[in-house]
């Protein structure tokens, strides 16, 4: 038998009908506005990125054009001769990866630190040997615990080369050198020992001692990222930059402060710091 209900109770029924589908309007819109609020902040949060990118880009790529020209009017070292084999692998990378060439991501970070480490060797090299102060700055990077990760000797090293870079230290630079020497090489014998790269390549390249190469070294730590051999060839130069550095620094101690001032000094350890951030995302 059919249940009735009155006049009121078919308005009151109806009144929560309508309530349940305003409700569920006003949550379609909320969801439907949220929606819309989260994809507008990540598109503006994507073209910030892209923005900060471009404009990161085009700042590194003014700053080697200069500190370049700088430093072939004025500088012939051996130490300048590694800065300008750097930037004929440099020029090698863009070649192959101009602008808008497909990459992942960490590719792409890597490709970001080559360019970094280009302009960085410049400012460097001019700092030193040409008597100039940087009139920019490349972005500063700290490498945290990466080197911790790798080895905690290496890292207290670090920690240890930080700390003599003090003004009240006359012999700052001799201090700094000889903290850090070592670091690099001893880095890529840990994450490249000579009997995994004779495993990964067999035919590999060796030393007169019989060890493998350095270059074929930083080939087996990169054998995962899946970059052109002109950015192996570009890590080989820049480590050769940063080697041939300390030979300067070594140079430059003689005397009861040395001959570099401190502000020169903070450049060779942010060039010496992006390079081991660098060695340590190639190797990672």
């Amino acid at each position: 038998m059919a249940k009735h209900i009155n006049t009121s109770q078919l308005k009151s029924k109806l009144r929560q009908i309508e309530q349940q589908q305003r409700r569920a309007i006003n949550n379609y819109n909320n969801a439907v506005r949220k929606y819309n609020s989260d994809v507008k902040k990540a598109v503006d949060s994507y073209n910030r990125f892209v923005r900060e990118y471009n404009s990161n880009v085009r700042r590194n790529k003014q700053i080697i054009s200069r500190e370049l020209n700088k430093l072939n009017s004025s500088s012939h070292s051996s130490y300048s001769m590694t800065v300008r084999t750097m930037q004929t692998h440099y020029a090698a990378v863009n070649s192959i990866y101009r602008e808008g060439c497909e990459v992942t991501p960490e590719q792409s970070y890597i490709l970001d630190l080559v360019e970094q480490e280009q302009a960085n060797s410049i400012i460097t090299a001019n700092a030193l040997e040409n008597n100039q102060h940087p009139e920019e700055d490349t972005e500063n990077i700290e490498i945290g615990n990466k080197l911790r990760i790798v080895s905690e000797d290496l890292d207290n090293r670090w920690k240890g080369a930080v700390y003599s870079l003090n003004p009240a230290n006359p012999d700052a630079a001799r201090h700094f050198c000889t903290s850090t020497r070592e670091i690099f090489t001893e880095f890529i014998e840990l994450k490249a020992p000579d009997k995994d790269v004779f495993i990964y390549n067999p035919q590999c390249e060796k030393t007169e001692l019989g060890n493998a190469t350095r270059k074929e070294k930083i080939k087996y730590m990169m054998r995962d990222k899946s970059l052109d051999q002109s950015v192996i060839d570009f890590a080989d130069a820049d480590i050769n930059n940063i080697l041939e550095l300390f030979h300067v620094l070594s140079d430059g101690t003689h005397g009861p402060a040395g001959r570099y001032e401190f502000t020169k000094l903070l450049q060779v350890k942010k060039r010496v710091e992006q390079g081991i951030n660098f060695l340590c995302t190639i190797s990672a």
